[in-house]
């Protein structure tokens, strides 16, 4: 019987982890929630500087073009005829939102001007190019 008490003693001694781990699992989705995620295109590019440019909130379909005029979609490389394909679905998960380009300096005019006749054919009207903010 002295037995039976001291073994029901030691199973009352354990600490019951349980509710740290809500708590922590509740942090974490918390910060997971409330982090902003930045997008990116996926390559470097050397925006042209503007003295008139504009801060505009972050697109939610970012292209690149690169001094070698290869366009980049969510850090993938693409060709410009399946652009539109890829814009269009794009567009279709986030309808709201807009398409920011991100020439670089040295890319063709004539490649930027197709970017932006494919975003449109795309259904997209709200279309930005990103350039540096001249301080003046």
């Amino acid at each position: 019987m002295r037995r039976r008490r001291v073994e029901a003693a030691e199973e009352d001694a354990e600490i019951n982890m349980m509710p740290m781990l809500d708590i922590v699992f509740i942090m974490l989705i918390f910060f997971i929630v409330t982090s902003s995620f930045i997008k990116e295109s996926g390559v470097d590019v050397q925006r042209p500087a503007a003295a008139t440019a504009t801060r505009q909130e972050q697109g939610s379909i970012l292209i690149a073009i690169t001094s070698k005029d290869r366009i980049w979609v969510d850090r993938r490389e693409v060709e410009p005829a399946a652009l539109r394909v890829i814009i269009e679905r794009l567009h279709a998960e986030h309808p709201e939102g807009s398409v920011v380009i991100q020439a670089d300096k040295a890319a063709s005019s004539g490649l930027l001007v197709q970017v932006i006749d494919q975003a449109r054919r795309a259904g997209v009207d709200d279309i930005a190019i990103a350039a540096e903010l001249i301080e003046r």
